[in-house]
């Protein structure tokens, strides 16, 4: 058991293909961030779409770490669906980009220090100026964009160190999944803070790759219109994993034995 869970004993959730995934909306999921970055402690959350899940159903230590999560919420419109299936009638989707906003719009609000690691050295400025153009007063303590191969110890140390030195209370994490998620699970315990993974959330607010458009992200298209803007990199995952869902759904639907946990 992860010794993250006993703060999520009051959050209701289910468990898709294996994995824990708390049945909240963007409403709570945020305050419940913000809530987490008020205690001395070190926290990750999770925002898992099929992929993750997917991932998380083939590969145990993989699993692990979404486990070890203190928030894993349902980024994917699958994933909310198989929640829906599991009692959580009104579970909406809670996505990666949309609840990074939502947080940094709070943080402003209460004066709470953020921090970026991810993204694109080219990109990574870009990202703070739409960030203090959306929110003025939001602080951004620390940002830093990572080579692509993992930091020596002697790099991470000191990166480590301009984190803990910047008062930063919640540090976005945007290396994409599964990466961010195994990054967070390992370095979490160096750090007395929450750690947020977003995956692409970096390049769509620096304005590096385009986002769907609303009306896509509302109907759950969202995956069909970056399967479009990427296909070559996309295809195989997508036919992978959605596969697997539709599989996972599907049991769901015709089962009267799905189970809901609540924390």
């Amino acid at each position: 058991m992860s010794p993250n869970q006993p703060v999520l004993r009051d959050l209701p959730s289910g468990e898709v293909m294996g994995t824990r995934v708390n049945a909240v909306t963007m409403e709570e999921a945020s305050e419940r961030v913000l809530e987490l970055a008020a205690r001395p402690e070190s926290h990750y959350v999770v925002a898992a779409a099929t992929h993750a899940i997917g991932v998380g159903a083939e590969d145990p230590s993989f699993c692990e770490a979404l486990e070890g999560a203190s928030l894993l919420v349902p980024d994917g419109l699958p994933v909310a669906l198989s929640l829906r299936l599991q009692g959580f009638p009104d579970q909406p989707r809670v996505a990666g980009p949309d609840l990074m906003l939502e947080v940094c719009r709070l943080a402003a609000q209460r004066g709470v220090p953020i921090g970026l690691f991810g993204g694109q050295e080219s990109s990574l400025p870009k990202l703070e100026q739409n960030l203090k153009t959306w929110f003025p007063a939001l602080q951004i303590a620390y940002s830093f964009s990572p080579p692509f191969r993992p930091l020596n110890e002697e790099e991470w140390a000191v990166e480590r160190a301009k984190i803990l030195g910047s008062e930063v209370r919640l540090l976005f994490v945007g290396l994409g999944c599964p990466k961010q998620e195994k990054w967070m699970a390992a370095h979490s315990p160096e750090l007395p803070l929450v750690l947020l993974g977003v995956g692409a959330a970096f390049d769509f607010h620096a304005g590096v790759v385009k986002r769907a458009p609303k009306w896509m992200r509302r109907v759950g298209l969202e995956w069909l219109h970056r399967l479009l803007s990427n296909p070559r990199r996309l295809f195989a995952r997508y036919l992978r994993y959605n596969s697997l869902f539709l599989w996972h759904l599907l049991k769901l639907r015709f089962s009267s034995s799905a189970r809901v946990r609540r924390s």
